[in-house]
């Protein structure tokens, strides 16, 4: 029997698996992201708690295994280890359906929902950490001006925010909107206050 994951233990086993800072705080992000969005839909505390979960853990692999084509490359590694703790079959089913080349559907809300804001979470970092202001004040309509920049942030891909946007039935500004929402009041910890925070 599967036994929750609290969002304590998930911490820590991020911070084992995962040394980047850069790496800590996009995976950061995405729990923000996740957090804010259960709690859009009314879930309890502990469907919360998964969301939140299941986003700081979706890449906790990746540092040590980047290559997805290896047997043991993201996120093989990450389910296999999670499955090992028990972890919930939610919440390890989520992080396996991220990764397109598995080809695990995403039919869940809380599956839809991750691969939604994972590259837009990346994509709102990198917009914000140009700006002076870095996440105070961000508008959709700036982060759509650079989503038209190819050169930007080359490594986002672009079709999977259009693509996350659209499998959650929402409009792409209004989903941009809410990721930023999900982020600016934490501009401090994850250090894109910009110029007001040097």
């Amino acid at each position: 029997m599967s036994v929750p994951l609290s969002r304590d233990a998930a911490w820590s086993l991020l911070t084992e698996w995962v040394q980047s800072p850069s790496l800590r705080r996009h995976c950061r992000c995405v729990e923000l992201a996740m957090t804010a969005a259960a709690r859009e839909r009314g879930l309890d505390d502990a469907e919360v708690e998964l969301w939140a979960v299941t986003g700081l853990l979706h890449d906790m692999d990746y540092e040590r295994h980047p290559d997805m084509d290896a047997p043991d490359g993201h996120p093989r590694t990450a389910l296999r280890v999670l499955e090992e703790l028990d972890a919930p079959p939610e919440l390890v089913r989520g992080i396996a359906s991220h990764a397109d080349f598995l080809g695990v559907s995403r039919d869940s809300d809380l599956e839809k929902t991750l691969f939604a804001v994972d590259e837009l979470s990346g994509f709102v970092v990198a917009v914000a950490a140009v700006r002076p202001e870095g996440l105070r004040g961000m508008t959709a309509k700036s982060v759509k001006k650079k989503l038209k920049t190819p050169a930007f942030a080359a490594a986002v891909s672009r079709d999977d925010i259009r693509e996350g946007a659209a499998a959650l039935g929402v409009e792409l500004d209004d989903h941009i909107r809410f990721v930023i929402g999900a982020l600016e009041p934490h501009a401090a910890e994850l250090e894109l206050e910009g110029d007001a925070g040097s």
